[in-house]
């Protein structure tokens, strides 16, 4: 008896039953922890939008900072302060230049609108012709002889753009800490930088050292790799639509510009707004030069000036991408939509430089 239980003493620590329940408990927790991760993210979205904007613009400026210093040899302080002067003044000008052509563009959006509802009209008209021609739909002699087309209201572009703000006035109150926190995340890098990596264990300092330098050097050719690609495009696309007498050229030009810049959908969206603003005003052959020329700058763009500007600073592959537009979509509407990327390759940059989390970074790599 004695022997029995010996042997089964001896064999009990070999049993393969505990390491399932610690494998199950792992992954219950990982569950548990993105859970509320995503809830934290979905519910703090005002204030997160905000700061990673204003991270985003000190990437933007930071190069402008550096030639500040370099030039006039001004301490940091004062050269961050005139960078984000700079950038305020500049956005204040053109909001004062281009209110009136606003005000316009907006009071004759009614009748754009209702060229759009015609024209969609006539179409549906056509395509219940040729459905009752098949006998699909009964003919318009059999039906009540009143054409009535019900159009639905769509949800309006404020609430999408103010989407997780609460309001209009809610939005312009976390915008006004955007100039503060940029001059901050300026003038304090250094020590910001420091500073987090003082959070992590010895062993760890230099690797998290060198992730947020490499998060630091993607981020800032990620923006403005992408202001001065779409700056070209929105110059090139304005002067096009110019010479083409498009209503609204001033305004539709840059919006086609930057709209370009969105991933795989870019091409179609940069296509709406001068179809839209030009349907009554210009011919058949007038969209076709629409077409072709957002579909060339694109191109010219997506193979010439992403290589030159952004290099392989941005290794993410299709996939990745179109999964991230799709859940930062989801989460956060179209500010989700303008910071996918850049989130999506600073996770990436984590991944790689964690060794359990190396293969989801393999993953999401080319």
């Amino acid at each position: 008896m004695e022997s029995a239980a010996t042997s089964e003493n001896t064999e009990a620590p070999g049993l393969p039953e505990p390491a399932p329940a610690v494998k199950s408990r792992n992954w219950a927790q990982g569950i548990i922890a993105a859970g509320v991760l995503l809830y934290f993210v979905n519910q703090a979205e005002l204030v997160l939008v905000v700061l990673l904007i204003s991270i985003l613009l000190a990437f933007i400026l930071e190069p402008l900072v550096e030639i500040l210093q370099r030039i006039r040899v001004l301490p940091r302080g004062v050269a961050c302060f005139l960078a984000v002067s700079l950038m305020v003044s500049l956005a204040l000008a053109l909001s004062y230049l281009s209110y009136n052509q606003a005000a316009s563009f907006i009071q004759d959006l009614p009748k754009y609108s209702s060229n759009i509802r015609e024209e969609l009209a006539r179409f549906r008209q056509k395509v219940e012709k040729l459905e009752s021609s098949a006998g699909v739909l009964p003919s318009p002699q059999e039906s009540d002889g009143k054409n009535n087309f019900t159009v639905r209201t769509s949800q309006n572009w404020t609430d999408l753009l103010t989407r997780g703000f609460g309001s209009v006035s809610q939005a312009l109150l976390a915008a006004s800490f955007i100039p503060f926190l940029v001059y901050f995340l300026l003038s304090w890098q250094h020590h910001a930088r420091s500073a987090t990596v003082m959070l992590f264990r010895m062993e760890n300092r230099h690797t998290a050292y060198v992730t947020l330098g490499l998060i630091a050097k993607m981020m800032r050719s990620f923006m403005v790799g992408n202001l001065l690609v779409g700056l070209f495009m929105s110059a090139v696309s304005t002067v096009v639509f110019a010479a083409m007498g498009l209503p609204f050229f001033y305004f539709v030009g840059p919006i086609s510009g930057f709209l370009s810049l969105v991933p795989y959908l870019g091409v179609l969206l940069a296509m709406l707004p001068p179809l839209m603003v030009g349907i009554g005003k210009i011919n058949s052959g007038d969209g076709l030069v629409v077409v072709i020329t957002v579909l060339a700058l694109h191109v010219f763009s997506l193979n010439v000036l992403y290589p030159k500007f952004l290099g392989n600073k941005l290794q993410l592959n299709p996939l990745a991408v179109t999964i991230s537009l799709l859940f930062w979509g989801w989460l956060w509407g179209a500010m989700g939509l303008v910071l996918a990327i850049p989130l999506t390759g600073a996770t990436k940059i984590i991944f790689d430089h964690v060794n359990p989390l190396k293969p989801y970074g393999a993953w999401l790599g080319e």
